[in-house]
């Protein structure tokens, strides 16, 4: 089977299945980047910006928010006047500014909050030029906040139009309100806004990026989202870094192919994205998990499975990646799926989990060490819970496997630093 041949995928598709992935955390806010998307386009589509700047302002504009980790903050930018919103902005800046796919439009996100002040309006005093999406995504965001979204919503558009003229040249480029102003008028606007199929609306407006992503793309775009999947708990703020480090080695010792090897990487890195829809406060809690919260927490991998589904191309990534909590005698979760139903794949990847996620230091224990560890998986393999070959093989290569874990997050964990300071240079500015 020629993997690669199968795997086109396109970045357009696997931007606003990501883009609706970040909302997955609170349901009152579900596809709110997409529903800015759309908003942002008329505004730039009636200031008769170039397809170009379109586009650009589309794919800042369906990633805005990434940089928000938590319900609480969800919840915070919620608020049509916001606090500081810039920690959360720099948070996306930094995340993306060093992936050549999204390099072109990290500052438009850095900037999105940034008042216009009369023209004056910037993020730094030695800051470069704000791009004009920037102030398009801003005014469209703050639009799509002040819709109600289980109401009627051309009963809305009266108060909204006064709620954004009221802040025109303070907050908002009064050129922009003013596009709003003669959008406003027209109730497909308003329709748009409450359009359930928006990928269709998008696809139809040509926004979407044909770029069809080679492997060296995938694995710049799965790193990105394994920062974003991890960085939102310090508790597990590398894990995924070091399963996709442990899963492509251990896929090596079992003579898969330099590709193959490359893809099980991927694989790890997204294995848990979905624990985007988890609360963060269920991923921090120090102590034994409630049955409510182990039952959100066991919902995951459910989404997991659904979000890497729903990207054509993806279909071998997505079983190694999301069967990682089934097991061998089928008592695993939640497709309760057997052995003979579990590629080789998706059995190294839970080795690769299990093993990482014992051998890693977390702020509340101590990582096992060799003599602890290797009982434990031998244990899970005699009970044919994980495969018993490849616990064998993750067994004998034991030390060099959690060598290559910790070198690897090591290195993810000055990338998670950096960030940090980066919320403190937001707070600072404040």
């Amino acid at each position: 089977m020629n993997l690669l041949s199968n795997m086109r995928v396109k970045l357009g598709s696997l931007v606003v299945t990501f883009s609706k992935t970040l909302d997955y955390v609170d349901k009152t806010l579900s596809n709110h980047h997409l529903r800015v998307a759309v908003i942002a386009d008329d505004i730039a589509q009636a200031c008769g910006l170039s397809s170009k700047i379109r586009k650009e302002i589309f794919m800042a504009a369906a990633l805005h928010d990434l940089g928000v980790f938590s319900l609480q903050e969800k919840k915070k930018i919620a608020e049509y006047d916001l606090i500081n919103p810039f920690v959360h902005t720099e948070k996306g800046y930094l995340l993306i500014k060093d992936f050549e796919i999204l390099r072109d439009i990290a500052p438009i996100v850095r900037h999105h909050h940034v008042r216009w002040d009369d023209g004056k309006g910037r993020y730094s005093d030695d800051d470069e030029e704000i791009h004009p999406g920037a102030h398009i995504i801003h005014i469209a965001d703050r639009i799509e906040i002040l819709l109600n979204k289980t109401a009627e919503v051309l009963k809305q558009k009266d108060p909204i139009i006064k709620a954004i003229r009221s802040r025109s040249n303070r907050l908002f480029n009064p050129q922009l309100v003013e596009a709003f102003g003669e959008l406003s008028q027209k109730e497909c606007f308003w329709f748009d806004t409450s359009y359930l199929e928006l990928d269709e609306l998008l696809l139809n407006r040509d926004l979407l990026p044909e770029r069809e992503l080679d492997i060296e793309d995938l694995e710049e775009v799965a790193r990105l989202f394994s920062h974003i999947i991890d960085f939102r708990s310090s508790f597990t703020s590398v894990h995924s870094a070091g399963v996709s480090a442990v899963a492509s080695a251990l896929a090596k010792l079992a003579g898969f192919s330099t590709l193959e090897c490359r893809l099980m990487a991927i694989a790890g890195h997204l294995h848990d994205i979905g624990k985007l829809a988890v609360p963060v406060e269920i991923l921090q809690k120090p102590s034994k998990l409630d049955d409510e919260q182990m039952n959100i927490m066991k919902s995951h991998i459910y989404y997991s499975y659904r979000i890497l589904d729903s990207v054509k191309g993806l279909e071998t990534i997505n079983m190694w990646a999301s069967f990682h909590h089934e097991r061998m005698d089928g008592n695993g979760y939640p497709f309760h799926l057997n052995g003979s139903s579990l590629p080789m794949g998706s059995r190294i990847m839970a080795v690769a989990d299990v093993l990482t996620a014992i051998s890693e230091d977390r702020p509340y224990r101590k990582g096992m060490d060799v003599d602890t560890a290797l009982p434990l998986l031998a244990s899970l393999g005699s009970k044919n819970t994980l495969d018993k070959e490849i616990v064998k093989l993750a067994a004998a290569n034991f030390n060099y496997l959690n060598k290559y874990r910790q070198e690897v997050q090591m290195r993810v964990k000055e990338e998670y630093d950096k960030l940090k300071v980066g919320d403190c240079m937001a707070l600072q500015g404040a």
